[in-house]
């Protein structure tokens, strides 16, 4: 299952890419957090996805 952002929805809070920065990175405009590892099996994926305040991230 392929983690996803739903740009949208992001308010570029960076928690994601604080708590699992071998997944998530913000975009080149520094607004949004994108996905760089969409296959990962981190751990911190569902931290993140559990702590993102918009709840912008799914595993699709």
């Amino acid at each position: 299952m392929a983690i996803v952002i739903d740009p949208d929805e992001c308010i570029g809070c960076e928690t994601c890419v604080e708590l699992c920065p071998e997944v998530f990175e913000m975009d080149s405009d520094g607004e949004k957090a994108v996905v760089i590892n969409p296959d990962s099996t981190a751990d911190c994926v569902d931290e993140a996805i559990d702590t993102c305040p918009s709840e912008a991230i799914s595993k699709g």
